[in-house]
């Protein structure tokens, strides 16, 4: 694996999910869930965020620590750490209510990027950090530069629509990023949102049509959709008994993002190799529902699946291709 590892910017959060009229707080935020699923996963995690230095951004920053994620000292940028309210559903989805205002140090991430000691082999933004203003145009930058440099770049949009505004403003900039982005990882209810009426194999050829290298589509219970170049195929979601979805699709992410640093690459992705990372990834997802909040697994709990996997040795059997 490139020793260089990952750089993820974007959000850090407290979770505060409301079940049956019990609060219960966890350590959140999309991008930072991707950073601490990519170091439990063996691989280096650098990571960039806004949060206070109050209570909730202490806990944030040593949840983070624990896992072996490496946190930039310039994250303690905000007035306050951001919440997110999940009201939980009886069958563990949850909806969101945000108070975050995203307002990052620009200067501070271009200048982390740009005189890092060692390149990151890969960059990774998205969700709330990617839309918001005013720090989704530092997103935007870091994009762009790690691509003029031929840094792997993926992007989950991790749509919020109580943030973000309407659908065409949100569209718009997701279009905006796509030629800067070698990997999009979305959910299918963030392409419905985003693209109604679009079947999830459709959208993923027009992402590929529009430079992409590698998109993967969540499909909840059903598992995922992976598309590339080289071909385009379902992967079935383990049965698990679910506890929650926070998340689940973060831990795809992690997974997919440790994938692709172990190969080394994104280009000339075939169907055995899609098949082989998407079920990782969806082994990590699955893990993580079965217990409250976003709780992404380690190395040792993928390592059978990881090495069967990773090495071509997984079970194909019910693959919609």
């Amino acid at each position: 694996m490139p020793a260089g590892g990952a750089f993820v910017f974007g959000e850090a959060l407290i979770d505060i999910a409301v079940s049956d009229g019990t609060v219960s707080e966890y350590c959140g935020g999309s991008p930072a869930n991707v950073a601490l699923g990519i170091a439990r996963l063996g691989s280096r995690a650098r990571f960039l965020t806004a949060i206070g230095a109050d209570a909730r951004g202490q806990r944030i920053a040593a949840h983070l620590a624990d896992s072996g994620v490496e946190l930039a000292p310039e994250s303690f940028s905000a007035e306050r750490t951001a919440t997110a309210t999940a009201i939980l559903g009886v069958d563990g989805s949850a909806t969101y209510e945000f108070d975050i205002a995203w307002n990052p140090v620009g200067d501070d991430a271009m200048q982390l990027w740009a005189h890092a000691a060692e390149r990151p082999a890969l960059l990774h933004t998205g969700s709330i950090a990617a839309f918001l203003a005013p720090g989704a145009s530092v997103a935007s930058d870091l994009l762009r530069a790690a691509r003029s440099q031929n840094t792997m770049t993926t992007f989950d949009p991790n749509i919020r629509p109580a943030l973000i505004g309407a659908p065409d403003a949100a569209r718009e900039r997701f279009e905006l990023l796509i030629g800067a982005v070698d990997v999009i990882k979305m959910s299918d209810e963030d392409a419905e949102w985003l693209y109604p009426g679009v079947e999830p194999d459709r959208l993923a050829r027009d992402l590929l049509d529009g430079g992409t290298e590698l998109v993967a589509i969540t499909l909840g219970g059903r598992g995922a959709l992976l598309a590339s170049a080289g071909g385009v195929l379902e992967v079935p979601a383990p049965q698990v008994a679910v506890a929650d979805t926070i998340g689940a699709g973060d831990s795809f992410m992690a997974a997919l993002a440790v994938a692709l640093l172990a190969r080394g690459s994104v280009e000339a992705l075939g169907s055995a190799e899609l098949e082989r990372i998407g079920l990782y990834a969806t082994r990590a997802a699955a893990i993580t529902v079965t217990r409250p909040g976003a709780d992404p697994p380690w190395q040792r709990e993928l390592r059978p699946e990881s090495e069967e996997a990773l090495n071509g040795q997984s079970n194909s059997a019910g693959l919609n291709r």
